[in-house]
């Protein structure tokens, strides 16, 4: 009697996209902001996607493994009432004031399209007569000047994207609370942080917030092919938002600990620039922190993990880095960090 072959196919279960809706704040304070595209991202449903556009006034957002005392003129910022506050996803610090408005797309990891959510940055841009285009991985430019930056995060099988919008921004206020170092301006071939950013009202001088958050919102139906819904801030859990917003306002959060390092080791790469703050004693990592505004937030924590008791040895170093789980597209990153090791140890 001949065997039979019963071959069982798990389908995947397909979700799709039935809502679109969005959330437009006026609370100013980036805690508070932060806190809400925090609960935002635990809440969304996964057939649906949230846009959420927010302001900040006088704010230094800075990337989630940054070094706030080296990105920002934190002294300058606390004497003329601005805040520093680390967000979850990674890149570079960024200055906030109310020229600026920023927008967070929020989805299931299955619905999460980055190409489709910046058409709808540029779409609304371009709508308004000006003629935005996309630069590299993480920026939105006009006439080579960059007006939007943008990073990622994910939680599990959520996903945000956020960026930035510079309409009509104190740039003397955005140079003078930033430390952008020489070598991250060279390597873009600008002189300065002011010569290679650029604000919207400069092409379309009557543009204000409500008609430009409009747009976004009109340009976020068409890209989708959706009606986008409001959402009412005022059903949201109040006790979950409070408890969100102590955690970005806390001095742990934002500004961590400090070690007394016995080594340091940094370099810029094309993906982002590192520092390794570590203090060996007999020969072993007893603490370490890594800082860097790569794009890839996670992963740099999970460096200074592995590297705790770890041998002050460029061997035993990279056989400890490369038991890091990472995508193989992002494994150029530890391979430029193990040789940097290596060289300088």
């Amino acid at each position: 009697m001949p065997f039979l072959f019963i071959i069982i196919i798990k389908a995947e279960r397909v979700i799709i996209i039935r809502r679109i809706k969005y959330i437009i704040t006026n609370e100013t304070n980036p805690y508070k902001n932060l806190a809400l595209e925090e609960y935002l991202l635990h809440n969304v449903r996964d057939d649906e996607c949230i846009l959420y556009l927010w302001q900040n006034e006088k704010t230094v957002v800075i990337g989630r493994n940054q070094n706030p005392w080296k990105e920002c003129k934190v002294k300058e910022l606390n004497q003329d009432g601005g805040k520093l506050v680390r967000r979850l996803s990674g890149g570079g610090a960024v200055y906030h004031d109310l020229g600026n408005l920023n927008f967070t797309f929020i989805a299931c990891k299955r619905n999460y399209n980055v190409q489709k959510q910046l058409d709808v940055i540029i779409r609304a841009v371009n709508s308004l007569g000006i003629p935005a285009i996309p630069s590299g991985r993480n920026d939105i430019t006009v006439e080579e000047k960059k007006f939007s930056g943008n990073a990622f995060f994910e939680f599990k099988e959520k996903c945000y994207h956020h960026g930035t919008i510079l309409v009509d921004v104190d740039m003397s206020s955005l140079s003078k609370y930033l430390n952008v170092s020489r070598k991250k301006l060279q390597s873009k071939g600008v002189d300065s942080v002011k010569s290679r950013v650029t604000n919207l009202i400069n092409y379309r001088p009557d543009i204000t917030m409500d008609i430009l958050s409009l747009e976004l919102i009109k340009a976020f139906g068409e890209s989708y092919g959706l009606v986008p819904i409001e959402m009412d801030i005022s059903k949201l859990d109040a006790r979950d938002l409070e408890l969100r917003t102590e955690k970005f306002s806390s001095w742990d959060w934002n500004y961590g600990k400090k070690i007394e390092f016995t080594d340091s080791i940094s370099r810029r790469f094309d993906w982002g620039d590192i520092e390794l703050q570590m203090r060996i004693e007999g020969g072993i990592i007893q603490d370490c922190l890594v800082y860097s505004d790569g794009l890839d937030g996670e992963l740099f924590g999970e460096i200074g993990k592995k590297l705790l008791g770890c041998l002050f040895d460029g061997q035993a170093i990279e056989k400890a880095l490369r038991g890091i789980f990472i995508d193989e597209d992002k494994r150029f990153i530890l391979e430029d960090i193990c040789l940097l090791i290596k060289e300088e140890i």
